[in-house]
């Protein structure tokens, strides 16, 4: 999965439950000698702006003393919004019976995109249903993972 180091969760999850917010996940997305740091929060009240510029001037304060990413990179404070990303499975399982599209690493059957419904979490393996068929994959067998927006 396309996820930030254990240092920056450590890092940052305490900031950001601090404030009252769930740390849904972070992406660190290399670009050449510039990066993108993401990071999704989520409040059962929903997020607004307000939030994430709050949520951006803690975290951007103890990034700024910490210095966990090298070089120069653009800090992103984001909900998770309708399609939702997937980063862990504790996500996965409270998601279950949910649609989602996923990126795998490597090809499965010629395919490396997949849309199904997630079945189940069992242990560390995420079981997903498409078109009748089941698919095991491990985190490390997905790049990325979103939820599929349904609009009543």
């Amino acid at each position: 999965m396309r996820k930030a180091s254990d240092r920056l969760w450590s890092l940052i999850e305490p900031a950001v439950e601090g404030l009252g917010y769930e740390l849904v996940g972070i992406e660190h997305l290399p670009q050449g000698r510039h990066s993108v740091l993401r990071i999704y929060i989520d409040h059962e009240n929903g997020i607004l702006v307000e939030d994430c510029v709050s949520v951006s001037h803690q975290v951007s304060g103890l990034l700024d003393v910490e210095d966990p990413v090298k070089g120069n990179y653009s800090l992103e404070v984001s909900s998770p919004g309708t399609d939702r990303p997937l980063f862990n499975l504790k996500q996965f399982l409270r998601f279950t019976g949910e649609q989602v599209q996923l990126k795998l690493n490597s090809p499965i059957n010629g395919r490396r995109k997949l849309t199904g419904i997630i079945k189940q979490v069992d242990g560390d393996t995420v079981v997903i249903d498409m078109d009748a068929q089941e698919y095991r994959l491990g985190l490390d067998d997905i790049d990325a993972a979103r939820l599929v927006p349904v609009f009543d």
